[in-house]
């Protein structure tokens, strides 16, 4: 097995009960990357996350790491680790004796296990932290002493379930620096799960963006961004302005239009961030429903004829009131061809 297929997930179908919650899903991961499985609840990346790590059987399917088929491995033969979005620490033990926890289980003992386990708190900046108990911790320092005790097994791939959601923004901003380092300086083969795009923007090597249990898209996090297939990925990335396409002419709410430009052939849809529309010139017109000041920008919501339209400004351009009426375009060479619109 190449190491661009080091973990491969091959027509994977889960179920809970009748329900089938992932189906037909193909997927390799390469070693050492940093992939992320990103959408909403629901999608099914939880799921998947969790036949990985061993914690639910495949209905059909197969799930090869480095070569080994572990479809049917116990959790603790597959060399993976899982860090909780609960951190699942013992609140009744140390730092030292939570990380050192798997290790005990393994039957390592004496000078191998502290020196271990120190290793691996100094990796992340807790070695002076060894005789606290976790309640004594703050949240940033509880994801790490969870990571830690992942990372001292050795784990050939590390999982980690909506990491950072139990931290607020500025730890956030934090921890995903130090995710990337250890990630980085480890080499070790990571897939987090997460909902927000954001994080997988900042985190990823690629993004798998999920949708009722089946792939809608992956690749790389500027591919993604820059270049959503569908509208379903475009408005998840954060494309407000999402139509549909019939030739040359734009599907809206209430009438098709036709824009200043060519609709590009292959085109399902298109789509405009906000800050791609242009107000105070073009074909259109809307009517300023609500305006937020944002530093260096200044958003707003128009209600026009083709349905609300987002919009992202300077904030040093003119300012336009609630109630005014202006013109505005959408010009197609700023938008982003969907190939598919569902």
């Amino acid at each position: 097995m190449s190491d661009a297929s080091y973990l491969a997930l091959e027509k994977l179908t889960l179920a809970y009960g009748k329900t089938v919650a992932v189906a037909d899903l193909d997927l390799t991961v390469g070693r050492g990357e940093l992939v992320a499985l990103l959408g909403p609840s629901g999608c099914g990346k939880t799921t998947t996350m969790r036949a990985i790590a061993g914690l639910l059987a495949p209905t059909s399917g197969r799930i090869i790491l480095d070569g080994i088929d572990i479809t049917r491995a116990s959790p603790n033969r597959r060399a993976i680790g899982l860090v909780f979005q609960s951190y699942a620490l013992f609140p009744h033990l140390s730092v030292f004796d939570n990380v050192a926890f798997g290790l005990r289980l393994k039957g390592l003992r004496g000078n191998d296990l502290d020196a271990r386990v120190k290793a691996g708190l100094e990796s992340v900046g807790l070695g002076g932290f060894s005789d606290r108990k976790p309640g004594a911790l703050s949240g940033g320092q509880q994801q790490r002493v969870a990571m830690v005790r992942s990372m001292v097994m050795e784990p050939k791939v590390l999982l980690l379930d909506e990491p950072l959601s139990n931290l607020d923004a500025r730890l956030r901003l934090d921890m995903r620096a130090e995710l990337q380092r250890v990630q980085r300086e480890s080499g070790v083969t990571m897939i987090f799960v997460t909902h927000d795009q954001v994080e997988a923007l900042a985190l990823a090597d690629r993004i798998v963006v999920m949708r009722n249990g089946r792939i809608e898209q992956i690749g790389p996090p500027d591919e993604i961004y820059n270049r959503p297939v569908s509208a379903f990925v475009a408005r998840f990335v954060g494309f407000e302005n999402v139509f549909e396409t019939h030739g040359n002419r734009l599907i809206t709410p209430h009438q098709e239009v036709t824009p200043t430009e060519a609709v590009p052939r292959e085109a399902a849809g298109l789509a405009w961030r906000p800050r791609a529309v242009i107000l105070g010139a073009g074909p259109f017109r809307g009517t300023v429903r609500s305006t937020a000041f944002g530093g260096n920008t200044r958003d707003y919501l128009l209600d026009t004829a083709l349905g609300p339209i987002k919009a992202e400004v300077d904030a040093a351009v003119a300012i336009y009131t609630i109630g005014s009426e202006l013109a505005f375009d959408l010009p197609v060479a700023a938008a982003s061809v969907l190939k598919r619109f569902e």
